[in-house]
């Protein structure tokens, strides 16, 4: 399989509008992109964390 080109891009955005609608597509990409920023964040507290261990050690 390669790449996708122009055509399935298309296919692929048009399958998307019939199976959720117009108007439930923002709500989608709202809730992907909260989900994104909450990992982001627990990822550097937990860096922060793992960063203030070392330094107690030494």
């Amino acid at each position: 399989m390669g790449r996708f080109g122009t055509t399935e891009w298309i296919l692929i955005i048009v399958v998307v509008l019939l199976l959720f609608g117009g108007k439930k597509i923002p709500e989608l990409m709202k809730g992907l992109g909260n989900g994104i920023k909450e990992f982001k964040n627990a990822s550097k507290e937990e860096t922060k964390k793992e960063d203030e261990k070392s330094e107690e050690k030494k």
